[in-house]
C-alpha cells in the first residue's frame, strides 16, 4: 500500500542566482504532525512564481522516494532529502510510469485528483545544485505530478495513500509529460489525453496545438522564417522619398530586376548595415509590398539613432543594402471578419502594408481605420492613407492629434491621444480582430481598450519594434535596463547580433550559452527550463550556426534556435 512518508512545506524566499535575486518557494521543509490542506495547497506553504506554480489546478506536487534514490545514484549524491525537490507530498508508492491524470487518491481526510505533470522549471535544479534537473525529469521519465485538492481535510506523514477513483482514458502521467517536451508525440494519446476532463486547461491547451500540428503539417509553424532567402542578399535602392520632416521611404529592389518574394502584409525586414564600429543590424516594418516586386520600408530618423541616421544621410537611389528576407507573425489574415488598423506614429508602416493589401483586393470586409500624431504636419502617408481607403466600400477612419492647437483639419479627426474613451465611443464590432502598432504605451493602452469594448483579446494583436517583452519567471523585478555592449575586454569568440535590441559583440567564451551572454547585454530574454526542454527561448536565427550543450530534448522549428544551451559556431545574427 503506499503511504505518505512526508508533508513538506515553505514559504517564497529569495535567492541570489547569476547575479539576479529568485523568489521562489522551491525550499520545502518536512513538517511535523498534521497538516491542513486546502483547496489552494498546504498551510505554511507558498510559490514564488504563481504563473507557473499553485492555483487549484496545482494545489500539491508529489515526489516519489523511489526516485529520490534512482537520483542519488546518478548524481552520486547521499544530501538529498524529502523537500529538495520542492514537492509538497514525498511518498512511496506512486510512480509516474503507474499513475494516471485523473486518478483520485485519499490522504488522511483529504481527497485528490491527479492534474498534470510537473512544469519543467530552473528552480528544481537551482534547489538541488543540478543545473540541468529540468531536463534530465523529462528524459529520465520521473518528473512528479500535480494534484488538486477535491476534499480539504487534515493530513500527516505515514497516511496511507488510497486509490478511490481511476482517471479517465488511463495515460499515465509519465506519458503525458512526454506527449509535451519529448519529439515525435503519438497522435493518439494525444487524442486520448485531451479527452481526460481532469487534466488541466494549461496542459489541455498545450496538447491540443501538438494535435493541431500533427494534423496540420504544412501549417504547423506558419511561412517558414527564411521562405524567401537564407541569411542576407544585396537589394539595390530604386528610389528615397521623404514623407516627412523625419520620416523618409526607401525602395528596395533585386539588382538583377527580379520580382522579390511575396511578404506578408504586416512584416519586417532586416538590414545589415556598416557602421564605425562594426555592422549595425537594423529591423523595419515594410510600409508596402509594391505590385512592380519591390519592397519599401519607411523609417524615421531617432535623435542619435546610428541605423536610422545612416538611411537618412548615407543612402541614396543606386545604394545597395544587405537585407534579409521578410519575416514576423504580424499579418493580417485572410478572414472576412471587421478589421481594426490602430497605430500611432511611426507606428503606421506594418498596418499600411496591411491596408495596402486590403485595397488591392478592395476587400469587402469592414475597416476601421485609426491613427495617432502629434499634429497634421507630421502625420506621415496621410494622402497615401486617404487614396487607400477610398478604395475600400465598408470603412471608418479616426486620426487623433496629440499635439493639436484644438482644431482639427478633417471632419474625422479628434484632438487629444486615442484613449479606451475613444475607443468606447466608437462602436466596433464586437466579432472584429485587431491589429495594433505603436509605441509600447500606445500599444498597451489601445489594447486594455479594445478589450473593455468586448473585441476577445485572442483577436487582438501587437507589434513590437524592440526586443519582445522579457519572460523570467520568478526573477525579481529590476529597474529596466538599457541594451549595451558588455563592459570589460571584448570576447574572443564569433559576432552575436540581436537585431531587435540593436547590439552586436563578440561572444564572451566564458558564457555558457548565448542566453547568458543576451543576459550580460542587457538584451531582455525568455526562458523557463533554461536546459532545451520547454522552447520557451526559441528564437528566430537570420543568419549563422549553433552547436549545443546540452543538446535539446526536441529540435527547434527550422529557422529558429534555443538560446539557454546554444554556442555560437560562426557570426550569428537573432531576432531579439
Amino acid at each position: 500500500m503506499p503511504n505518505l512518508v512526508s508533508v513538506n512545506a515553505g514559504m517564497p524566499r529569495d535567492i541570489a542566482w547569476n547575479g539576479v535575486t529568485i523568489h521562489t518557494g522551491a525550499w520545502k521543509d518536512p513538517v511535523d504532525g498534521p497538516r491542513l490542506v486546502r483547496r489552494l495547497g498546504l498551510d505554511g506553504d507558498g510559490q514564488g512564481d504563481t504563473y507557473g506554480h499553485g492555483g487549484p489546478n496545482r494545489a500539491v506536487l508529489v515526489y516519489q522516494v523511489e526516485s529520490y534514490e534512482y537520483w542519488r545514484r546518478h548524481f552520486g549524491r547521499d544530501d538529498l532529502r524529502p523537500g529538495c525537490f520542492a514537492e509538497n507530498l514525498t511518498v512511496e508508492g506512486l510512480g509516474d510510469s503507474e499513475v494516471c491524470i485523473g486518478d483520485r487518491y485519499r490522504i488522511g481526510e483529504a481527497e485528490f485528483e491527479v492534474s498534470q505533470p510537473r512544469v519543467t522549471c530552473f528552480r528544481a535544479g537551482l534547489r538541488i545544485g543540478e543545473p540541468e534537473l529540468a531536463a534530465l525529469l523529462v528524459a529520465h521519465h520521473r518528473p512528479g505530478f500535480y494534484m488538486r485538492v477535491i476534499t480539504e481535510g487534515e493530513i500527516r506523514a505515514g497516511d496511507e495513500v488510497v486509490r478511490v477513483a481511476t482517471g479517465h482514458e488511463q495515460v499515465t502521467v509519465a506519458a503525458v509529460d512526454a506527449l509535451l517536451y519529448l519529439p515525435d508525440p503519438d497522435v493518439d494519446t494525444l487524442r486520448r489525453a485531451l479527452r481526460i476532463p481532469a487534466l488541466s486547461p494549461g496542459w489541455q491547451g498545450s496538447l491540443r496545438q501538438l494535435l493541431d500540428e500533427a494534423d496540420h503539417p504544412d501549417a504547423a509553424h506558419g511561412p517558414a522564417p527564411d521562405a524567401g532567402w537564407t541569411g542576407f542578399r544585396d537589394l539595390q535602392v530604386t528610389d528615397v522619398v521623404r514623407e516627412t520632416s523625419h520620416v523618409s521611404s526607401f525602395v528596395l529592389a533585386s539588382p538583377e530586376g527580379a520580382r522579390l518574394p511575396e511578404a506578408g502584409p504586416g512584416q519586417y525586414v532586416t538590414l545589415r548595415l556598416p557602421g564605425e564600429c562594426g555592422d549595425l543590424v537594423r529591423s523595419y516594418s515594410l510600409s508596402a509590398a509594391r505590385p512592380d516586386g519591390t519592397y519599401r520600408i519607411s523609417v524615421k530618423r531617432e535623435p542619435g539613432g546610428l541605423g536610422s541616421g545612416y538611411l537618412h544621410d548615407t543612402v541614396h537611389p543606386g545604394t545597395t543594402l544587405e537585407v534579409a528576407a521578410p519575416r514576423g507573425e504580424f499579418v493580417l489574415d485572410d478572414g472576412t471578419a471587421p478589421v481594426v488598423l490602430a497605430s500611432a506614429g511611426i507606428g503606421i508602416t506594418p498596418v499600411l502594408a496591411m491596408l495596402h493589401r486590403l485595397a488591392a483586393e478592395h476587400s469587402p470586409r469592414c475597416v476601421w481605420w485609426l491613427h495617432a500624431a502629434r499634429q497634421p504636419e507630421e502625420q506621415a502617408f496621410a494622402a497615401e492613407t486617404e487614396a487607400l481607403l477610398s478604395e475600400l466600400p465598408h470603412v471608418r477612419t479616426r486620426t487623433y492629434y496629440s499635439a493639436a492647437d484644438g482644431t482639427c483639419p478633417a471632419v474625422d479627426a479628434t484632438p487629444g491621444r486615442l484613449t479606451a474613451t475613444h475607443l468606447a465611443d466608437l462602436d466596433l464590432p464586437r466579432d472584429a480582430v485587431a491589429y495594433v502598432c505603436g509605441p509600447t504605451g500606445f500599444m498597451t493602452d489601445v489594447t486594455a481598450g479594445l478589450v473593455a469594448t468586448g473585441l476577445d483579446p485572442r483577436k487582438i494583436h501587437t507589434e513590437t519594434f524592440g526586443a519582445l517583452t522579457a519572460i523570467n519567471p520568478g526573477v525579481v523585478r529590476r529597474p529596466d535596463l538599457v541594451p549595451r555592449v558588455p563592459p570589460g575586454p571584448p570576447g574572443t569568440g564569433p559576432t552575436v547580433s540581436f537585431a531587435r535590441s540593436g547590439i552586436s559583440a563578440p561572444f564572451d567564451e566564458s558564457r555558457a550559452n548565448i542566453l547568458e551572454f543576451a543576459e550580460a547585454c542587457h538584451i531582455p530574454t525568455r526562458w523557463q527550463c533554461r536546459t532545451g526542454v520547454c522552447q520557451t527561448c526559441q528564437t528566430p536565427v537570420l543568419t549563422g550556426e549553433v552547436d549545443y550543450a546540452p543538446s535539446p530534448l526536441t529540435d527547434p522549428p527550422p529557422g529558429t534556435v534555443l538560446v539557454c544551451c546554444a554556442r555560437p559556431r560562426s557570426e550569428i545574427v537573432l531576432d531579439m
